[in-house]
Formats: structure tokens, sequence, C-alpha cells
């Protein structure tokens, strides 16, 4: 990825947003094996709070 003085985080996180919710999930994964549950929910709401922000915005750019 070239650098480039107009990116931000949104939009590189846009970009990798698949990425970043599947290293998220693993996260998760990895955080129940070890007996974590509250912490592999709290990783969990986060993937949704960015998926359902996803939505939103591409609904929102549909209309």
């Amino acid at each position: 990825m070239s650098e480039s003085s107009d990116e931000t985080v949104a939009s590189v996180a846009q970009l990798y947003l698949g990425n970043i919710l599947y290293a998220i999930e693993l996260a998760a994964l990895s955080l129940e094996q070890q007996g974590k549950v509250d912490d592999a929910q709290y990783y969990r709401a986060i993937g949704r709070k960015l998926a359902e922000a996803h939505g939103r915005e591409r609904k929102a750019s549909a209309e």
C-alpha cells in the first residue's frame, strides 16, 4: 500500500474491514479457548459494531 496524505484511519479501516473482522473473530476464539468468555464477548461486540456501521454506510450510499 502506498502512503498517501489523504489516508485516514477510517479509509484504511474500510479498505481492510474484512481482514479486521476476521482477526477480531480469531482473537475472540482464542480468548474463548482460554476460558475468557467475557473478553471474547467484548471483542465480538466490537466486530458487530464495525460490521453494523459498514452496513449502514453501504445502505446510505445506495440511496
